[in-house]
């Protein structure tokens, strides 16, 4: 007996099996382009945060670091910058020392300081190798040299880096604390003493607070450098912990090398260093002060023994008549000549021509 297959019992089959084929494929198909999202869902390796706390209020000195954040320096070697002002270079140096921060552009000898009593702190690039500290007054004010600042009164900022400085200044200058008067306060309240008529000079950077005076009431600045009556030292560079170059030593070089490209772009296009600063704080001055204030500053990058090297390669030569000159005006133990070069270091610096 021959039993005929049912035309409809193969098509429920074949509609099974086609059901279950396209299943298949669809299924098959989900699974690769799950795969496929996988991959391309994969984040690059995230860059690492780094704070980077300035020595004071930002003026046209730091154009250099916004420039090297606008034009894409650090993210290229993987680094999210956050850049944020500083109260003082004391308070930078004590916030590296903590940890608190990775890095701080702060006043060298401060840092030596600091170093030679145990903070963990050591200068990877020493940025102004001769230093802008000075002692300014109006123009009109006819104060000229050390002498005319008898009688006279004088605003400063306890724990900034001019007034752990100072003394060497006044020693160094035939002056004693008892020949003028003092009147402390915070960097505004200094500027504002003496703009103001209630101080005749006060402590601050040729290239800052001679511009903001300048640009605040439009009268002339005349600043007593102190680099002018034998304090050759050197100044502001960028200090870090010692632990991080021991656990992280990669990002303290490709923090420098950023850094480094960042001053010498800066240096090369001044205006857009000066544009990047503003974009990033607008209220930070006027462009053109700024601009002046920049102008001075790049001079001071180097000494007679670095020109013609790449930024922050100071030499042993500078950073020795630095801490002699801190031993022999400036309080600092005398044992800290035997050990010079545990404040400082080139090895994170990247080769000339990278």
């Amino acid at each position: 007996m021959c039993v005929m297959r049912s035309p409809a019992k193969k098509n429920v089959r074949e509609e099974i099996m086609t059901v279950v084929r396209r299943t298949a494929l669809r299924c098959l198909g989900a699974a690769l382009g799950a795969s496929l999202l996988a991959a391309t869902a994969i984040p690059a390796a995230a860059a690492d945060k780094v704070t980077l706390l300035l020595n004071w209020y930002v003026y046209g000195e730091h154009a250099p670091f916004f420039y090297g954040k606008a034009k894409g320096l650090y993210a290229a070697e993987g680094i999210d910058l956050d850049i944020q002002e500083g109260r003082g270079s004391a308070v930078t140096i004590q916030a590296v020392a903590a940890g608190t921060v990775q890095f701080g552009y702060a006043d060298v000898p401060t840092m030596i300081r600091a170093a030679a009593k145990g903070a963990p702190v050591v200068a990877v690039g020493v940025a102004l190798q001769k230093s802008p500290m000075s002692v300014m007054g109006f123009s009109d004010k006819n104060i000229r040299k050390p002498e005319d600042i008898k009688g006279k009164i004088v605003a400063t900022t306890p724990g900034d880096s001019m007034s752990q400085i100072w003394p060497l200044f006044l020693k160094q200058a035939g002056l004693r604390a008892s020949d003028f008067q003092v009147v402390s306060g915070d960097a505004q309240t200094k500027l504002n003493a003496v703009a103001n008529g209630r101080a005749d000079l006060l402590l601050g950077y040729v290239m800052d607070q001679s511009m903001k005076l300048k640009d605040a009431t439009g009268k002339d600045v005349r600043p007593i450098m102190f680099a002018d009556y034998g304090i050759h030292m050197v100044s502001s560079g960028i200090i870090t912990n010692k632990d991080l170059l021991k656990s992280n030593p990669d990002l303290v070089r490709r923090f420098m090398k950023a850094t480094t490209a960042a001053f010498i772009g800066a240096e090369k296009d001044p205006g857009a260093a000066v544009d990047a600063l503003l974009a990033d704080l607008p209220k930070a001055g006027k462009r053109e002060t700024l601009l002046e204030g920049f102008a001075l500053t790049t001079p001071l990058y180097h000494t007679d023994e670095t020109k013609g090297r790449p930024p922050f390669q100071v030499t042993d030569a500078d950073m020795t008549s630095t801490v002699d000159l801190l031993i022999e005006y400036g309080g600092l133990e005398a044992s800290a000549k035997d050990n010079t070069k545990s404040f400082y270091t080139r090895d994170y610096l990247p080769a000339a021509g990278n």
